[in-house]
């Protein structure tokens, strides 16, 4: 699959495109991406700064910051998740809310992180590595 990759959020007043993503691609089982995204966890993916464009709707842009310095950016209209960042990632990352593309896309999720804090409800029941905090907290599977 050749990029760019295009994504909107659900009205669509939001639209960006990646011509190449990072290395990792994870589903986050923390309380505040469940909330988030309301759903059992979010699936984020990387790509640098430099493969990653706002195409259009960039003044329809919010974010909220949490409590602990994360920022979550959605959709002003419609409110669809849409990119996150941690105040101790790669400033030259961008993390994208992997539902948030309209292309199929060649990545495919590398771990499950945040499980200790994860829904009764959902448990992973995969293959992938779990981590019950971030991927350098301790592994449990």
């Amino acid at each position: 699959m050749q990029g760019p990759y295009r994504g909107s959020c659900l009205c669509t007043a939001i639209q960006f495109e990646v011509d190449q993503f990072a290395a990792q691609t994870g589903h986050c089982h923390c309380s505040m991406c469940r909330k988030f995204h309301g759903a059992a966890f979010a699936t984020i993916a990387e790509a640098r700064r430099e493969h990653f464009r706002w195409l259009s709707g960039e003044d329809s842009l919010k974010a909220y910051t949490a409590a602990n310095g994360t920022t979550r950016r959605f959709c002003a209209i419609c409110g669809s998740s849409l990119t996150f960042a941690s105040p101790n990632a790669d400033p030259d990352l961008v993390e994208i809310a992997l539902g948030g593309f309209d292309d199929e896309v060649p990545v495919r999720p590398d771990a499950h992180i945040y499980v200790a804090s994860g829904a009764s409800w959902a448990r992973p029941d995969d293959d992938l590595p779990q981590y019950l905090a971030g991927r350098d907290s301790k592994r449990i599977r």
